[in-house]
């Protein structure tokens, strides 16, 4: 298991258990050349052949590879190698191809796995194997996927889809139509090779008007809705990527009931809708299809006669694509094995360099591609089918009479005049039902009015606008139904999504959530996304003292006294500006303390201590003084709102999205909320204290503000909404068409204009972070660093001040001290050691002999 990197030990058991079922299922189909790989002469190389055997086309490939490995060899009998098969059964399923993929690396010891399934997954899977254990997987007719090109032990034989789609572009060039319709098979095995159409098709100058995508589980009555709509809207050129069953089943059926297979219409079906013959089906007669072309020769002839015995199946035998390719690469294999003997890896390079004529034309691996670009075009006919002409690699059409031309054509309703098609101009206009939101509480929004008398209505705003401005090139006349259930927008989609037969699309103040997309599909928003929060404007005439906090306030003073006082201690003894008398001496320390704010002081220091103190502290200014500027500069612009559970109350749209957000976001959860119906509301409530700040979305702020521009402001925006879009039924085509205009409008500023002509091109002041007052704690550090430089100046000055009077100083305390001492020891003579009083002069004799 090492070898191909498989070491869970789980996926081991789950593919073990597969592989017990897909031995057993196909034990019976191991083809080995027993006969040659006995026999010790020749070099025995496995192959591993996975195929959906339970299936005609299975059948088919594993009988071409074994009958090209028997006419090999019988012809070069002298070759010392041997391809040696093994055959695994699928039935069909991906992960039982992987199981047999995994048995024949494990078991079998193969150099090389062909698979013949035509699943993206079933590629994918052993491609996964096949680039573990470094082995070459060959798939026969695989998905056109980008997802594939990881793999490099990957080779694929198929056609090639870029010339198919150049060349199915040039036909429709070649009737002068410019619009077409797509049906496609809505499965990972179909889908990413007609968005490939579709981007070229747009890089052709042909638009695809309308797309429609149909599953096996796609019911009749899903067709036909799916189909009139298409013909409602004048389409009459289809291009068809689909596979046989829903081709036949379904689709051509629905089209014939609906008179869509009469003259006026085209059908062009891909090669690989036409993979298989569609002889005798009536329904389709008149379809142009594109085949993958395979030269008809003496060899294909024979070959398909021995297949054709083999299989037991003479009548209603029709070759595949796959079993030809199958054919030349096992040829291929044959051929690279005798080069390299038995290296896997070796085996693979050989088989990207081999050359050769093979059935299917000349055989050539090109990155890792082995491509058909020559393309086989038919007329589909009650009859079967008839070819009119090909499509060359070289980008033109030739036929067997014409160089640059094919023949004629008998199209649907068995006439040879070439469909007309329609321009996007000459197309039926397709009448849509509008429903649109009429509560009127944003009138520069939308705007809907009823005449009662004549029963119209009519719509304006800014919604409106956009609406017509992304629907006018598709070509639908309007018709504006009012919603009449209020602001309840969810009802408004289900509504929407269950009357088809009444509605179409709506329109309005409507944002995009997950549960509305339940019923409908949402265009891209054609407004700005996110929540906003609008206050009134500060008008308080105190408003500067509110970017420091109280006790910053306080601190900050104390420190500017300090600061005056200390250079007034230091300077005072030399400097005469700071001598005088004592209120001038006061006025000196304020106002040298408070002029340094200004950086206004006059005074000349004379003393170094006063000068670094100074500099400390004009420091400590600068900061304050910015900070200060910083956020009173916020604060005169927005107004700082405080979530105060207790005091403010919160408003917001009633019936919106936004109420449930304010009541269960965590910020919200203990404030109280109010609903409001308008914008009139809103400015009312904001102006007369009933809220304190209004919480929506922005489309709903921006109209609130313009109508109010000297009045309120908005201070934050989240973006946690996904903004405005318009809604349509599941499935509409329109959507994606829509979507496409919206962006073209936006990315050429239209939609901008249109802001500017509904909210008069002011776009409010918004701050996404707005400041909060500074405090004493954010300081700390700054009047802490001023502090300590201060305590050192005072420090340093005393220093100075004890060198300079130290003998004085040291005098005058042993004056002190021997006063002291004398009036001590006439104390304790008149107490002590002189029972009697004694006059004073007797006291000092006394007190001087002791």
């Amino acid at each position: 298991m090492k070898r191909f990197g498989i070491q869970n030990a789980i996926l081991v058991s789950f593919l073990f258990v597969l592989l017990l079922f897909t031995c057993f299922a196909s034990s019976q189909n191991d083809d080995v050349y027993e006969d040659s790989a006995s026999d010790n002469q020749w070099v025995r190389i496995r192959v591993g052949l996975v195929l959906d055997l339970d299936s005609m086309e299975g059948k088919m490939v594993g009988r071409s590879v074994t009958t090209a490995l028997t006419d090999f060899y019988a012809i070069n009998s002298d070759y010392k190698t041997r391809v040696s098969l093994s055959i695994r059964n699928s039935h069909g399923e991906p992960l039982l191809a992987l199981a047999s993929g995994v048995d024949l690396l494990q078991s079998e010891g193969v150099e090389a796995i062909i698979i013949g399934g035509s699943s993206l997954l079933e590629t994918k899977l052993l491609a996964e194997i096949g680039e573990k254990a470094k082995v070459p997987v060959i798939s026969l007719n695989s998905p056109i996927s980008s997802s594939l090109s990881k793999y490099s032990h990957l080779i694929q034989a198929t056609h090639d889809f870029s010339s198919e789609a150049k060349g199915i572009t040039a036909f429709i060039h070649e009737f002068d139509w410019n619009s077409v319709a797509l049906v496609y098979e809505d499965d990972d095995d179909w889908r990413e090779s007609a968005q490939l159409l579709v981007d070229h098709f747009s890089e052709n100058n042909v638009s695809v008007q309308s797309k429609a995508g149909f599953t096996v589980y796609s019911t009749e009555e899903m067709v036909m809705d799916r189909l009139r709509k298409m013909k409602d809207m004048g389409t009459s050129v289809f291009v068809v990527h689909l596979s046989e069953v829903i081709a036949t089943h379904h689709l051509f059926t629905c089209a014939e009931k609906l008179g869509m297979m009469g003259e006026g219409f085209a059908w062009i079906l891909t090669a690989k809708s036409m993979s298989c013959s569609f002889h005798g089906k009536s329904a389709m007669e008149g379809v142009v299809g594109f085949k993958t072309y395979i030269p008809m020769s003496k060899e294909l002839q024979n070959f398909i006669l021995r297949l054709r015995r083999s299989l037991g199946n003479e009548e209603d035998f029709q070759l595949s694509i796959s079993a030809v390719l199958a054919h030349d690469v096992a040829l291929a294999l044959a051929r690279s094995a005798e080069m390299v003997n038995a290296s896997a890896t070796l085996l693979e390079a050989a088989i990207t360099e081999c050359r050769f004529k093979g059935l299917s034309g000349d055989f050539q691996v090109k990155d890792k591609m082995f491509l058909s670009d020559k393309f086989e075009i038919v007329n589909v006919l009650e009859s079967g089918e008839r070819r009119i002409g090909f499509w060359n690699g070289n980008g033109s059409f030739s036929s067997r009479r014409h160089h640059n031309k094919l023949e004629t054509i008998i199209w649907p309703g068995g006439s040879a005049q070439t469909p007309r098609g329609r321009s996007l101009g000459e197309i039926k206009r397709r009448k849509l039902r509008v429903l649109v939101t009429s509560s009127n509480r944003f009138p520069r929004l939308m705007k809907v009015d009823t005449d009662s008398t004549t029963n119209v209505t009519t719509v304006e705003g800014f919604c409106i606008d956009v609406f017509r401005a992304a629907i006018a090139p598709f070509n639908c006349d309007l018709e504006f139904i009012p919603w009449l259930n209020g602001s309840d927008y969810d009802e408004l989609a289900y509504r929407l999504s269950i009357q088809k037969d009444k509605y179409d699309a709506a329109v309005g103040d409507i944002t995009i959530t997950a549960n509305r997309s339940k019923y409908v599909d949402f265009t891209v928003p054609f407004t700005e996304m996110g929540l906003g929060i609008v206050a009134p404007k500060e008008s308080s005439m105190w408003v500067f003292l509110q970017p420091l906090t109280r006790d910053l306030w306080i601190t900050s003073a104390a420190f500017f006294v300090l600061t005056g006082f200390i250079v007034w201690l230091i300077e005072r003894p030399d400097n005469k500006e700071f001598q005088g008398s004592w209120p001038k001496q006061i006025g000196v320390i304020f106002w040298f303390g408070f002029s340094t704010l200004v950086y206004a002081h006059r005074e000349k220091l004379q003393h170094n201590l006063s000068r670094f103190v100074v500099t400390v502290w004009v420091f400590a200014v600068l900061i304050l003084t910015t900070s200060y500027t910083a956020t009173l500069t916020s604060m005169m612009t927005v107004q700082q709102i405080r979530f105060n559970s207790n005091k403010d109350h919160v408003g917001h749209l009633s019936g919106s999205l936004i109420a449930n957000m304010s009541l269960t976001n965590p910020k919200f959860q203990q404030t109280n909320t109010k609903g409001l119906n308008s914008s009139i509301e809103y400015a009312q409530a904001l102006l007369n204290n009933t809220v304190s700040f209004i919480v929506d979305e922005l489309p709903y702020l921006k109209a609130l503000l313009v109508e109010n521009p000297a009045k309120f402001v908005l201070v934050k925006t989240h973006y946690n909404t996904i903004g405005f879009g318009f809604m349509f039924q599941k499935g509409d085509d329109l959507v994606p068409r829509v979507s496409m205009k919206i962006l073209n409008l936006r990315a050429s500023d239209t939609i901008a204009e249109m802001e500017k002509r509904w909210f008069e091109n002011q776009l409010p002041y918004t701050a996404d972070d707005t400041s909060n007052p500074l405090t004493l704690y954010m300081f700390r550090g700054l009047f802490m660093i001023t502090g300590v430089s201060s305590a050192l100046a005072l420090a340093l000055l005393l220093i100075l001040w004890l060198q300079d009077n130290w003998d004085d100083l040291m005098n005058s305390a042993n004056i002190f001290l021997s006063q002291r001492l004398v009036h001590f020891g006439i104390f304790f003579a008149r107490t002590t050691i002189h029972p009697y009083p004694l006059d004073d002069e007797n006291a000092i004799q006394m007190a001087q002999r002791i």
